[in-house]
This record gives structure tokens, C-alpha cells and sequence, in this order.
């Protein structure tokens, strides 16, 4: 339904709780070479628990083999420069909700690549650099599928 697009993310964890999601909701989870972690990492496996098997999860060498695969209509850049707050957009299934690595969030030729619709920001409060990888798309993940009826959900 949704697509979840990390770009180069560097803590396994993050990754290994992104497959977890992306395993209980039904998103794919896509990531943008180089890693900072192999799919042999211990904090990777342990994050995604035995999700991974569940989890539709795809590298891609480069963010061009990214889009070449995804083939988007809408993305949407997270960042705390956003224009846009997360709660403010209306989700629709295939949306592409990228995510920039934990150390430094999407470099600016990212946020201004012309597969992105708007670059989107989570609030938070004053004096804060940012919110956990993993947090985050969870945050966004889950609007955007309350938004569409938590559709494939047996809850």
C-alpha cells in the first residue's frame, strides 16, 4: 500500500524496526545503498525480530535504481526544513514516503530531486535536532494508513 524509501540509513536497528513495520502494515520497505550495515548484522536481525521473512524489502544501488524501480507519482521528503507538516497531507496507496540516514538527514540534492512532491516535517519542539528514523516513519506510516482505513488491517 504504502512505500517506505530510506536513504543510505547507517543503524541497523532502525532498519531491523522498519522491516517490523513495514511487515505488520503491509508498506515495502525500500533502502538506498551504501548501508551502513550488512543483513547479517546481530542489531538488525534482533530489531526485526522474525518479521523479516514477512517484510517486502528491497536495496537499491543508488537513488536513480530507486525510482527506476518505484516508478512514483507522489514522495514525500521528510526533514525538519519542511514546508509541509505530515498531518496536513492526504495519503494515497503507492505514496513514497522517503527518509533521509540518522546522522544527518536527506542532503539537499535529495530533498530537491524533481521525484519529490513537497518535503514534509514532524513538529517538535524548539531547540530539538531530530526524532529517531524509526519513530518517525512509524509516526507517518500510521497516519497515512488510518487516513486510508487501515486498509488489509484485521482490527
Amino acid at each position: 500500500m504504502f512505500r517506505i524509501l530510506f536513504y543510505t540509513p547507517e543503524i541497523p536497528g532502525n532498519t531491523g524496526n522498519a522491516i517490523r513495520l513495514a511487515a505488520v502494515t503491509g508498506a515495502e520497505l525500500h533502502l538506498v545503498e551504501p548501508l551502513g550495515f550488512n543483513f547479517e548484522d546481530a542489531n538488525l536481525r534482533r530489531a526485526g525480530l522474525d518479521y523479516h521473512d514477512l517484510a517486502v524489502v528491497t536495496v537499491h544501488k543508488d537513488l536513480a535504481a530507486a525510482w527506476e524501480a518505484l516508478q512514483p507519482d507522489r514522495v514525500f521528503a521528510f526533514t525538519s526544513e519542511g514546508s509541509t507538516t505530515y498531518s496536513d497531507i492526504a495519503y494515497e496507496p503507492g505514496d513514497v514516503l522517503l527518509f533521509g540516514p540518522e546522522s544527518v538527514g536527506l542532503p539537499a540534492e535529495v530533498k530537491v530531486d524533481e521525484h519529490v512532491t513537497a518535503t514534509v516535517r514532524l513538529p517538535m519542539l524548539e531547540g530539538r535536532r531530530s526524532l529517531n528514523l524509526a519513530n518517525c516513519a512509524s509516526i507517518v506510516l500510521y497516519e497515512a494508513w488510518r487516513q486510508n482505513s487501515f486498509g488489509g488491517s484485521t482490527h
